[in-house]
């Protein structure tokens, strides 16, 4: 007598794993793209256009991983299959916080004016002079735009104001270099009272030029600041950012 041993399938066939597969496979190449189009284009492998298309194509895979990822649920849950179902899970949650950081750029560009030219002192703003000639190399004006940019900054930063201390300038001076230095700021000059540098951004390795400009008053002296992008229309509220931060984390140096 012969026995025939069989091996039971699992109920519902091979499509839950299959779909789960997938759906890994997916996210995996949304990371990918989006985690390495900005080292890449820092790197100068490929341009700002092919950068933002592998953001853009990562973005694309991560929103087809969660579609996948749903119907290897569904699969899942009407074949009572507990692996894919957990599989399928876990990339709806890699891909949620995969899409949140696009997410939360594109709402703070649609915050945002317009404008890469941020500056304490809009009437007479801070010039660039060792940094000329490398902005004028770059798509972005060297001079402050004017009035235009002044209204939209007032509206969008009025907290963007003048810093007053009550200091030696010598004093505010070395404060202000090292905190550009411990920013990891590259400085291109430093006088009696100004502070030109350059900050780059981590990931894409954007050049926006900072200039700090002190003045003696009365009652101590007045820093200036002014941080402009090398590139692009908006800087969507980096600039701004960076004023904010360092102003304020002077004046804690100081106290």
């Amino acid at each position: 007598m012969v026995t025939r041993l069989t091996t039971a399938r699992p109920r519902g066939g091979r499509w839950p794993n299959v779909l789960a597969g997938l759906a890994i496979l997916l996210i995996a190449a949304a990371a990918l793209m989006m985690a390495g189009a900005g080292p890449a284009y820092r790197g100068e492998f490929i341009s700002l256009g092919e950068a933002f298309n592998l953001l853009r194509n990562g973005v694309y895979a991560a929103g087809g991983a969660i579609a996948v990822s749903i119907i290897a649920l569904l699969f899942s849950m009407l074949t009572r299959r507990s692996t894919p179902a957990l599989m399928a899970a876990l990339v709806i949650v890699a891909a949620a916080a995969l899409l949140y950081i696009p997410w939360q750029h594109w709402q703070r560009a649609q915050q945002a004016p317009a404008i890469h030219d941020i500056t304490t002192d809009t009437q007479n703003p801070p010039a660039f002079e060792a940094l000329a000639h490398a902005r004028e190399a770059a798509p972005n004006a060297v001079d402050y735009p004017g009035e235009a940019t002044a209204q939209q900054q007032q509206a969008a930063y009025p907290y963007i104001k003048p810093l007053v201390l009550d200091e030696a300038p010598q004093t505010v001076l070395a404060a202000a270099q090292a905190e550009a230095e411990e920013a990891g700021w590259r400085i291109a000059r430093i006088t009696d009272n100004r502070i030109e540098a350059t900050a780059t951004t981590r990931w894409f390795g954007f050049e926006d030029d900072v200039v700090i400009r002190l003045t003696e008053i009365e009652n101590g002296v007045q820093v200036d600041m002014r941080s402009a992008s090398r590139l692009g229309a908006s800087d969507v509220g980096t600039n701004a950012a960076r004023i904010e931060q360092f102003l304020t984390a002077l004046e804690k140096r100081l106290e």
